[in-house]
């Protein structure tokens, strides 16, 4: 690691913001013996989609069970910040998308080291210190109604979604949805992401206020306002939910001039109880089996897009590495809300 890197992670980490969201869970579930202890296993990952993967874990390791607390990455984020200064972990293992959340709860200190041949065989853009890993990989689609976008308005690029967002017919206006940066850690990586490699996001931020575009939470909610017609478009979706929901009224398109790929960051706290089993779990999801179960859930692309038009070479993939501490420095992250607010109007 260069000094300047170094130089770079201090002042950004100690920068970097707490962020307000709900503190407890939005849901739980149970996996393996219903009596007896059982690592916790904090997550962004809906119940639904990764709820497979666990069953077939426990199934396959009898002595332990699994304790699945759902949280919002900033929620997450914010309770894994107190149990480190804290100095003891409920959760045996934090997995979440928002991985420059992740890198960052790395680089305070708050993970434990572990290494074995699943995780030391991953590619470096997908592991960090070896404390944190990348277990999936998603695409960030745009998304459409079947029903309200004709075949030659579907947007397979950023320019083409552009050309849509400045015409004067009132098709689109007010019907094309993103995330909310400000309530979704995924959102705000996506477009910080994006922020960095487009030379089109200036004129995004100027078509999404032109065509009164909205900002909402939570990739279900997006997709289901696509589904039922609320919206005809949402930009950055997490191509994983989208499959997961396999629904006719949705098209899915890879875009063409490029395609960030996400993969999910797993750490298991340095003051986690259940260490060994959070371990296994690590090794499991890099299983060939658990591999199998993540690419059944929709959470692992092959190595092809699914989208036929989008060349391999267009995915870009999102490395776990301190150079995503840059999207958490206080004034770069000021900044980049007060443009996305004036583009949405707020």
């Amino acid at each position: 690691m260069t000094r300047l890197m170094m130089l770079v992670i201090a002042l950004i980490s100690a920068a970097a913001p707490v962020l307000a969201q709900q503190d407890g869970p939005e849901a739980r579930a149970r996996f393996g013996p219903a009596d007896g202890p059982a690592m916790v296993l904090r997550s962004t990952t809906d119940i639904a989609v990764l709820g497979p993967t666990l069953k077939d874990f426990t199934a396959r390791n009898p002595g332990i069970a699994v304790n699945y607390e759902q949280w919002g990455s900033n929620a997450l984020y914010k309770i894994s910040q107190r149990d480190c200064e804290a100095g003891h972990s409920r959760a045996d293992a934090v997995l979440s998308s928002a991985v420059h959340q992740m890198v960052d709860l790395v680089n305070r200190g708050c993970a434990g080291s572990y290494r074995s041949p699943a995780s030391t065989a991953l590619p470096t853009a997908r592991r960090w210190r070896d404390q944190l890993w990348g277990v999936t990989q998603e695409p960030a689609v745009i998304i459409y109604n079947t029903h309200l976008v004709p075949p030659q308005d579907v947007p397979h690029t950023r320019f083409a979604l552009l050309d849509l967002m400045r015409r004067a017919e009132a098709r689109y206006q007010g019907k094309i949805a993103t995330y909310e940066i400000e309530a979704s850690g995924l959102g705000y990586l996506f477009a910080f992401e994006d922020s960095l490699e487009a030379s089109t996001f200036g004129a995004l931020m100027e078509g999404f206020s032109r065509a009164g575009a909205v900002a909402t939470c939570c990739s279900a909610e997006i997709i289901k306002g696509v589904s039922k017609g609320e919206y005809a478009i949402a930009y950055n979706v997490l191509g994983s939910y989208v499959n997961a929901r396999r629904d006719p009224n949705v098209g899915v398109v890879w875009p063409q001039d490029y395609t960030l790929i996400l993969s999910r960051g797993y750490m298991v706290p340095k003051s986690a109880e259940q260490v060994d089993s959070a371990q296994k779990l690590l090794d499991f999801l890099l299983s060939a089996r658990g591999q199998e179960d993540l690419r059944a859930a929709g959470l692992l692309v092959s190595g092809e897009p699914e989208d036929s038009a989008t060349p391999a070479s267009a995915l870009h993939t999102i490395a776990i590495s301190p150079v995503l501490l840059v999207a958490l420095d206080r004034q770069k992250r000021a900044q980049f809300i007060a443009r996305w607010r004036a583009a949405f109007g707020r």
